[in-house]
């Protein structure tokens, strides 16, 4: 069957092989194009694995630059800053206060939470259509909290008990018998019971395996650069080469800010450098609930026999490379918090940039040239976001005039 329209992908991570995927759906014809050797390398590599779907408040919350300055003072800060001669890092910073505040955080959480509920909605569509190989199950998320304000603060932003579920200590240890050792330090507990977790880099691959078997999909290796046409429309070359297309789809992770520089397009996006530690360990010791320990920031999720440990938010961080300070923190956190499941010196390492906004909300629709639709800015929630955020683009391609 002939495709609807044509129609190219920048970008093989969670973000841009789920968009694909969604467009393939829909009956489009679809070249993705990625720089890398192989798909999902990048930020969809070694998430926290954790499919939030109810707990997606930004990092942009009232109280957070006060909060940030004590972090700031500790070696093993969940969040650090490191402040450069760079305009745009300064840009950033200067509209994430801004967003500061507590309504502009309901409002902005209430739109995460929108998109991320449309995410679920359409992999359960997607594994009943057979997508399947990515470790995915439904155990639930547990978020302890250590301090009792903050545990004060979000039991009463809670507007669904059914959905989020207001523990004691007591209580969070019986939903998750691993942690039990916490309970004596903790204030208390959020429980999602729907919440999901899965292997972000094997759900690419899985992606890829069902594209591949449409006739209207093609992947190619190559660099992308996007340029005016000078009537209103966006080119994009691979290579070099310019390419025929009815619609572009940016969605290169932080890439995709360099990318539309030469359109004028500057992009509010930044890299919050991320770290996990992935483990091999005895399944009877390994937690079945996803948990986050909320005042560390690191969040446990088990994937088939292994844990993921994901945490840290580095703000001002230049590229992936491992910071062998943060990697040691991370494994004397998780020694202290689940030492059963070590030992954690031969753990597999991993850092990467998570393109993220000042609000949190990632920017996902149209520009000012009409064939040229913006998919990018997830942070840390990319994979839980990816879905809603691809049947959004999706929606736009199938408005969009012939």
């Amino acid at each position: 069957m002939p495709a609807k329209r044509t129609i190219t992908v920048v970008g093989g991570g969670v973000i841009g092989l789920t968009t694909a995927y969604a467009l393939i759906q829909a009956g489009h014809g679809v070249t993705l194009v990625e720089r890398d050797d192989h798909v999902g390398e990048q930020a969809s590599f070694g998430n926290g694995g954790q499919l939030s779907y109810r707990y997606v408040r930004p990092l942009a919350d009232a109280g957070v630059p006060l909060e940030a300055l004590s972090w700031m003072l500790r070696a093993d800060s969940p969040i650090s800053l490191k402040l450069r001669l760079d305009w745009h890092q300064w840009r950033w910073l200067t509209d994430f206060l801004r967003a500061c505040n507590a309504r502009t955080n309901r409002n902005n959480t209430a739109r995460l939470l929108k998109l991320a509920l449309r995410g679920q909605q359409a992999l359960h569509q997607w594994r009943q259509e057979g997508l399947d190989d990515f470790l995915w199950r439904r155990p639930g998320k547990l978020v302890v909290y250590r301090n009792a304000h903050k545990f004060s603060k979000s039991a009463k932003a809670v507007s669904n008990p059914q959905q989020e579920q207001v523990l004691t200590p007591a209580e969070c240890a019986r939903v998750e018998p691993a942690f039990a050792g916490l309970a004596p330090a903790l204030a208390g507990g959020i429980f999602s019971p729907d919440d999901e977790v899965a292997d972000c880099y094997l759900f690419c691959q899985a992606l890829l395996k069902s594209l591949q078997k449409s006739e209207n999909f093609h992947l190619v290796k190559g660099a992308a650069t996007l340029e005016d046409d000078g009537a209103g429309q966006c080119r994009v070359r691979i290579n070099g080469t310019p390419q025929q297309t009815d619609v572009i789809v940016l969605a290169a992770g932080l890439a995709s800010r360099a990318m539309a520089q030469p359109l004028g397009l500057n992009l509010p996006l930044y890299g919050l450098k991320g770290y996990s530690l992935t483990v091999e360990a005895d399944p009877a010791v390994l937690p079945d609930v996803s948990v986050t320990d909320y005042d560390n920031r690191v969040v446990y999720a088990r994937l088939g026999q292994r844990l993921r440990i994901a945490a840290m938010v580095d703000i001002g961080a230049l590229d992936a490379s491992l910071d062998p300070r943060r990697i040691t923190s991370l494994k004397r956190l998780a020694e202290e918090t689940l030492p059963a499941a070590g030992p954690y010196s031969s753990a597999a390492t991993w850092a990467g940039m998570r393109p993220a906004t000042p609000t949190g909300v990632p920017l996902v629709g149209r520009t000012q040239w009409r064939n040229l639709l913006l998919n990018v800015g997830h942070g840390a929630l990319g994979f839980t976001l990816s879905g809603g955020s691809a049947l959004t683009i999706q929606d736009l391609v199938e408005g969009m005039q012939s």
